[in-house]
């Protein structure tokens, strides 16, 4: 963005948005927990959603790209960075309702997209609520977990939505039913849409069973995940029939290393940035995992973290 565009839309953005919270050349290593990513152009702090709305016609008037960041957990920024103008959904814009009962054995939830999964499914949890216990350790924020149908477990978020809030890139408000949303696996209909807040329906359960359920998956989460490096979760989707980590693993890739990122020895289909990696390297190791995976047993893996940005 030339220098003059640049200061005339962030003019236009200090109608709408406070000049602190508008940020200039802010390194994404620090919004995504890969800890890896050149630096955003211009990023904007979003409190709600009306503020969203509004920065979003902003950016169209100027025509200017979008991007929207909420945890970065299953988020790889290129080392160029991200240009245009990148809206942060973090803890600003992450209420979460009380629930409200329909018939006392349902309860509906709202969330705003930049709660996170966690805080959604421990509020469930904390009015003995269930449905989101396979949620409790996924490290995305709502936002995230409803546009790609976030699960684990044997649960997926797509099956708890009622409604969903959303935006066009444009600024136009839309509200779409739980079939309307399409969702699939890792999927749902968001991919130039935004989603704004949530609702969701849960039944009521046992509170200490509900909690149980929650130290478990988290448990094995920590058994069996590398939570203590950063990582973006499951690089790769799983293939029909298969895990991609027992493929990665059988085809001798565990702890192959590429620059300062590598293939965990832990969980193979978590590609791990243990020595101060760049874009580069991850995106490398991904296709040498393809590769290689491609070649052993003719699977062809596909990434399940979104690459965004400039080389």
């Amino acid at each position: 963005m030339e220098d003059a565009a640049k200061a005339e839309l962030i003019s236009a953005l200090r109608l709408a948005v406070p000049k602190g919270d508008i940020l200039e050349n802010v390194p994404m290593s620090r919004y995504t927990t890969l800890k890896i990513g050149g630096p955003a152009e211009l990023l904007v702090e979003i409190s709600d959603d009306a503020q969203a709305v509004q920065v979003l016609k902003i950016a169209a008037r100027h025509g200017v790209p979008v991007q929207v960041i909420g945890n970065g957990s299953n988020v790889l920024v290129k080392d160029g960075g991200l240009k245009g103008l990148t809206l942060h959904f973090g803890e600003r814009f992450s209420d979460i309702s009380s629930p409200a009962s329909q018939d006392g054995k349902t309860y509906l939830i709202t969330a705003q997209a930049g709660a996170a999964m966690t805080a959604l499914a421990n509020a469930a949890a904390d009015a003995g609520l269930t449905g989101l216990e396979f949620a409790a350790g996924i490290p995305g924020t709502v936002g995230g977990g409803v546009r790609m149908n976030a699960g684990a477990y044997g649960g997926e978020i797509g099956d708890m939505v009622v409604s969903a809030a959303c935006v066009t890139l444009a600024g136009e408000m839309k509200i779409y039913s739980h079939d309307e949303m399409e969702f699939g696996y890792r999927r749902s209909r968001l991919t130039d849409e935004i989603l704004l807040f949530v609702t969701v329906m849960l039944r009521r359960g046992d509170a200490e069973t509900v909690r149980v359920a929650m130290r478990e998956f988290n448990a094995r989460r920590r058994e069996k995940q590398p939570l203590t490096v950063p990582c973006c979760g499951s690089t790769f989707k799983r293939p029909p029939g298969r895990f991609a980590g027992e493929l990665i693993e059988s085809c001798g890739l565990k702890g192959c290393r590429i620059g300062g990122v590598s293939v965990s020895e832990k969980h193979a289909n978590f590609l791990v940035n243990d020595r101060q990696g760049t874009a580069a390297d991850y995106i490398q190791l991904i296709h040498h995992v393809q590769q290689v995976v491609k070649e052993q047993t003719g699977i062809d893996l596909e990434p399940e973290v979104k690459i965004l940005g400039e080389d």
